[in-house]
Parts: structure tokens; C-alpha cells; sequence
């Protein structure tokens, strides 16, 4: 019900960032370039390479978590593995960036933060333990890797007795 319009939230709001932070890193780069500002002894141009490169690499990230989060949508399964682990770092990189922008920025890019990581958070949480649509069986997505529910409520037969020649 909530599953999939969560995770397109959470895959536009990933996108915009992306793309917010990647800008905002570069307009930086070409600031410290245009000013040839330098601290403490360090090469400018070295410094304007370093944002500008962090901000794309920061951009691809949460693009790439942005992505993971549309196929969720889509697909409407949970996701596994590597786009799991991204999921949950993104979650842990908000958090983390909002305890800095409290002192840093203020009050409102905290709440935007925590509501970043709420979403993600949120994402991840409602496809834990949801229902097989096929056999309305709860999983809990321990299946060993394999990433499908299980098909059902199959009966097990004993094995067949021995015969004796």
C-alpha cells in the first residue's frame, strides 16, 4: 500500500540531491578557483579539483541510491545485497549529515536530513516481512539469497521405504 509511493519518494528526493549536491560542490570548486583562495599553504587549483571531484562523487552516490530505490519502486520487491547496503549507508550518511547541519546550517536543513533518513529508513523497513503476493504467506525474506518468497505451502513426502531384494 505505502511501499511503492515510498520508495518513488525516496527515489526523487535522492535524485534532486544528487543533483543539489554535485551543483552546490562544483559552484564551490569554481568559487575557490575564481577567488585563487588558499588555506593554509594549500594549491588552490588542488583544492577547486577536490571539490569539484567530491561533489560528483557524492552526486554518483546518491544518484546511484536514488536508482536503487526506483527499481524497489518498480519492482516492488525488497531490495537485497550491494542495494541494500547502500540503502542503510545512505540512511547512516543523513543522519550523519544532520547532526553537522544542526550547528553548521541550522534547524531546517536538520529536518530535512531526518526526513531523508526517515524516508530511507522507511523504505527499508515496510518490504521487511512483507507479504508474498503469490501465497499470502508472511516471509521474512530469509530464503538463502535466492531473493524470491517462497512458492508455498507445499506438503513434504517421506522419502520412499527401502525395498529389499
Amino acid at each position: 500500500m505505502v511501499r511503492r509511493p515510498v520508495a518513488l519518494i525516496v527515489a526523487l528526493v535522492l535524485f534532486v540531491e544528487a543533483f543539489g549536491i554535485a551543483a552546490l560542490q562544483w559552484f564551490l570548486g569554481m568559487v575557490v578557483d575564481n577567488q585563487d583562495m588558499s588555506l593554509a599553504g594549500l594549491d588552490p587549483d588542488v583544492m577547486s579539483l577536490s571539490s569539484k571531484a567530491g561533489g560528483v562523487v557524492f552526486g554518483l552516490y546518491f544518484a546511484l541510491c536514488g536508482l536503487i530505490a526506483l527499481l524497489v519502486a518498480v519492482r516492488d520487491r525488497t531490495p537485497v545485497g550491494l542495494g541494500r547496503v547502500l540503502l542503510i549507508s545512505a540512511a547512516v550518511v543523513h543522519g550523519v549529515l544532520g547532526a553537522l547541519t544542526w550547528g553548521l546550517v541550522g534547524p531546517h536543513a536538520f529536518l530535512f536530513m531526518m526526513l531523508v533518513m526517515g524516508l530511507v529508513v522507511l523504505l527499508l523497513m515496510t518490504y521487511d516481512g512483507r507479504r508474498s503476493p503469490a501465497s499470502g504467506e508472511q516471509w521474512d525474506g530469509t530464503d538463502g539469497g535466492a531473493g524470491d518468497p517462497p512458492a508455498g505451502d507445499a506438503p513434504v513426502s517421506p522419502p520412499p521405504a527401502p525395498t529389499t531384494p
